[in-house]
């Protein structure tokens, strides 16, 4: 995807002499020729082979292997991490376009996405060491491997500070205990990223976060959770019985768990906003269409002035929505704070 000479074998890379395709938009979003192409590339890939499968894996809630297989052949499973660990290295903004054009046709997909990328593999880039990364991130980024994120407990929600799962120590190793809920790609992960408490008496200074891969004794998956919505993105139950972990899995330091774990979430909600506006734009679209074609009184209901102020409401929203969602990204692409303005988008 990188137009540079480094980039991967096989990565198709997106053609941005017909990427101009609303040049007003780019200028007042401040997207490059290299966004709007990547844009392209994708909207294309999420039309054509995404969303005629859409409605039969919400239906059935089976996993979609071969289109997130896909995804990773084109480079979109590891956009803002550098070439030489798998990725594409491109910024935080075409990051935010892929997962938006995704969610306009499919969740399901873009969840599995941006859990892999903002929740998983952006611990393993922020505090791994240079073998960690090695092992763990470069064919995860290539999407050869798939990752999940290990937070969320029956009684902790998103609440660090209250998890229970145990890593107690036991000489230069430790021993994994409890379970996580509502993991996504949980059943379907080859690498974990698991926050769990190594020193109950310390609070927040007593979090660490491991990484762990699949195939460890006493590693499973339990429940698989039966959605209303984003039946295709595998929901899990993630279960550690007597997980023998050795130290070198630490990512970061003991102890900075939680620390960690904030950091990670700040920069996770601006993928859940490009997520949240691609599902707006694709209801909205659905909307409009529904509007001009249905008739009432011999007239599109589009023509009727209630509708269209439905309408205007949704179309205000999303534009609203965009702008908060572009500006953390490129916050982020500057590296400046992101706290607020990550926040901003994601409640919008």
């Amino acid at each position: 995807m990188r137009t540079g000479t480094g980039r991967r074998p096989g990565t198709r890379i997106p053609d941005s002499s017909r990427a101009s395709e609303r040049p007003a938009e780019a200028i007042r979003m401040h997207l490059t020729e290299e966004h709007l192409a990547i844009r392209s590339m994708v909207r294309d890939f999420a039309r054509q082979e995404i969303a005629p499968i859409a409605h039969d894996i919400d239906k059935s809630g089976e996993f979609p292997h071969a289109t997130v297989r896909k995804l990773g052949e084109l480079g979109l499973m590891g956009i803002p991490f550098p070439e030489e660990y798998g990725g594409a290295g491109l910024d935080y903004m075409s990051y935010a376009l892929v997962v938006e054009e995704i969610a306009k046709v499919d969740a399901s997909h873009a969840v599995t996405l941006l859990t892999h990328t903002s929740n998983a593999l952006s611990p393993i880039w922020d505090f791994g060491s240079e073998e960690q990364k090695r092992k763990y991130l470069v064919p995860c980024a290539k999407g050869e491997k798939l990752a999940a994120y290990c937070l969320t407990e029956p009684n902790a929600g998103s609440d660090a500070k209250a998890i229970r799962t145990t890593a107690t120590p036991d000489g230069d190793r430790f021993v994994l205990n409890g379970s996580k809920v509502f993991i996504t790609n949980g059943s379907v992960a080859d690498v974990f990223v698991v926050v769990a408490r190594t020193d109950p008496s310390e609070g927040t200074r007593g979090i660490t976060m491991f990484v762990l891969e699949k195939g460890m004794k006493g590693l499973k998956a339990g429940k698989k959770e039966d959605k209303m919505g984003w039946r295709a993105s595998d929901t899990s139950e993630v279960i550690f019985e007597d997980v023998v972990v050795p130290k070198e899995n630490i990512l970061g330091e003991r102890g900075q768990g939680f620390a960690q774990a904030m950091k990670q979430l700040a920069g996770g909600r601006i993928s859940i906003a490009a997520l949240s506006l691609g599902v707006a734009e694709g209801a909205f679209a659905e909307a409009l269409k529904y509007a001009k074609e249905r008739e009432q009184f011999g007239q599109p209901i589009a023509s009727f002035q209630a509708v269209q102020a439905m309408l205007a409401d949704m179309g205000t929203g999303i534009a609203c929505g965009k702008h908060l969602t572009y500006h953390a990204a490129r916050l982020r692409d500057r590296k400046q704070d992101i706290t607020t303005a990550a926040a901003m988008a994601k409640l919008f």
